[in-house]
Formats: C-alpha cells, sequence, structure tokens
C-alpha cells in the first residue's frame, strides 16, 4: 500500500489547539501538509480566549519538523471565518484542505435549556462551519480542487441533555450534503466525521501517553485523525458521505429511507386508517435505500405513480 502523504498541501484546522482538532493539525503536518492551527482558545462552553493553545500546537508540529502557523480568530462571525483562510493565504499562498472541528458544549435539555445555548451552539459548529467554508470555496474552485470535513457528532443519534449540540450538528449534515454537490463539477469534495474520542468535551482529557486500561473503554483523539486524514486526501473516493471514527473502530453513517407503503394512485386519497393498517410495512428496514440526493429521493419516493 502507498503511502499517503501530504506534500505540498496546506491545511486549515479549525478547533486545533486540544484534543481532537490538535490530532488532525499533528497527523496532517507529520504527511507533510503544511497547516493552519485555528483555535479561540475558549473553555469547553465557549468562554474566553487564549492564543496559548493554537500557538502551543504550531510549536510542537514545528518541533516535530513540521510547518504550521497560529491562528486564534473566531470561526463564528464572517469576518473570523474569512480571517482564518486568509492566514493561510498569507503564510502559504494557498488553501487545499479544511477541517472544521471548532466546537462547544453547553448540556442541556428541554424545558430548562434556554435560546442562549442553542444560539451559542448554532454560531460555533454550524455557523463556524459556514463561514470558513464560504471564504474558503472561491480558493477551492478557482484551483479546481479542494478537500473539506465537517464535523458532526453521534449525539445526533439523541440524547436527552444534549439538545442545543445535538440540533447544530444535524444542520451541519444538511450543509455538507447540499454544499457536497455543489463542489462536485469543481473538484471539491466535502465529508462529514463524528468522532468518539476522550476530550474535554466528551468524558474528560486523555494524554498522548496514556495507555489502556483493561475492562474500561479507551478512546484518545489520534484514533480519529486517520479516518479524517484519509477524507483529506486528494485520493479521498467519496464526497457527501458520514463517518464514525474513534477506539480503532472505523464505519459508515447514513442517511436512508424505507420502501414503505404506496397507496395505489387509482384508489381515492389515503386515510388515517390506511396508514395505521400499513404501518409494519412503512417501518420495515428490510429493503432500505441511500438517496444520493433530493432529486434521486423524490425519484424513488414517487415511482408508484408513473408505474
Amino acid at each position: 500500500m502507498s503511502e499517503f502523504s501530504f506534500e505540498g498541501r496546506v491545511a486549515v484546522v479549525t478547533g486545533a489547539g486540544r484534543g481532537i482538532g490538535r490530532a488532525h493539525a499533528r497527523l496532517l503536518a507529520q504527511r507533510g501538509a503544511k497547516v493552519v492551527v485555528n483555535d479561540l482558545g475558549g473553555s469547553k462552553d465557549g468562554e474566553g480566549a487564549d492564543d496559548a493553545p493554537a500557538q502551543t500546537v504550531a510549536k510542537e508540529i514545528a518541533a516535530d519538523g513540521g510547518i504550521a502557523v497560529a491562528d486564534t480568530h473566531d470561526v463564528s462571525t464572517p469576518e473570523g471565518g474569512q480571517a482564518i483562510i486568509d492566514t493561510s493565504l498569507d503564510h502559504f499562498g494557498r488553501v487545499d484542505i479544511l477541517i472544521n472541528n471548532a466546537g462547544i458544549v453547553r448540556r442541556g435539555g428541554l424545558p430548562d435549556v434556554t435560546l442562549n445555548n442553542l444560539e451559542h451552539h448554532l454560531d460555533v459548529h454550524l455557523v463556524g462551519s459556514f463561514t470558513t467554508l464560504q471564504a474558503a470555496w472561491p480558493y477551492f474552485v478557482d484551483q479546481g480542487y479542494g478537500r473539506v470535513v465537517l464535523t458532526t457528532s453521534s449525539g445526533v443519534f439523541g440524547l436527552d441533555n444534549n439538545l442545543s449540540c445535538a440540533a447544530a450538528k444535524g444542520g451541519v449534515i444538511g450543509l455538507a450534503r447540499s454544499t457536497a454537490l455543489a463542489g462536485e463539477p469543481h473538484g471539491i469534495k466535502v465529508n462529514l466525521i463524528a468522532p468518539a474520542a476522550q476530550t474535554r468535551m466528551g468524558g474528560g482529557e486523555i494524554g498522548d501517553d496514556a495507555e489502556p486500561v483493561p475492562g474500561r473503554p479507551f478512546l484518545p483523539p489520534a484514533a480519529v485523525a486517520p479516518m479524517v486524514a484519509f477524507l483529506a486526501h486528494e485520493s479521498c473516493p467519496v464526497n457527501g458521505e458520514m463517518y464514525a471514527a474513534g477506539a480503532g473502530r472505523f464505519n459508515r453513517v447514513f442517511l436512508a429511507s424505507t420502501q414503505g407503503y404506496a397507496h395505489p394512485p387509482s384508489q381515492d386519497t389515503p386515510t388515517v386508517e390506511d396508514v395505521a393498517a400499513n404501518w409494519a410495512r412503512i417501518n420495515d428496514e428490510a429493503d432500505y435505500y441511500v438517496p444520493s440526493d433530493l432529486t434521486a429521493w423524490s425519484a424513488e419516493y414517487l415511482k408508484h405513480q408513473f408505474t
């Protein structure tokens, strides 16, 4: 198997001052990429700012023989998103890879969770992914190449005290699916990672020198990075897809639809009773399909009207 190299590529990694983002940045640098290490340096719930995390990781990369520059702009504003990409252009003259990892977490669920809580998550996870992607997009189009990895979460499966994060991460899935289609004619691929790792936002930080403890889950951030690097590589074979990674396991996560029940067009308008009578067929997963986009889903969904 040939080695996956990033020589000649420039990568922007947001939220790279700690944990998962740090692991992404260091692996890409080890493989030859020049890296913009972006991190505002705030607390896990999004308060404050600190230059040290981004600076520290950039120095770690340099000490390992790599090339990196620290950036501390805020992803949650258009100005910040543009400034992050400008850092890449100013220092390295280009941008090839964008990995949006920046995030916050403030636990809460209904009825007590506040609108402010939701808005903060949307600002960082969803708006932050949008601002940097929008800023990088013209350069990707001009060069006919770009690789983007957006960070979603297994939290979208549901957790009662994780409402805001799950809502924002669900939005990131829609963002990725739409931009993947827009980017395809221009050599741009946009995919998603749902990481599983022990970090300050999820289960407590784990150091690089940590060892597995028998009988306990072991989820080092570095175990997520290989999947992200593969999705960020020029040979990435997929677009608009979602993958989970961590703890030595990698798998695809996808949106699918059952075949369900199709009421015959020749009969009267379906009733509530028709829905109830065919509930098992509506939910039967035996013959599900995975639509590539909205057009494909619509064609499959409506095919009973033309047969």
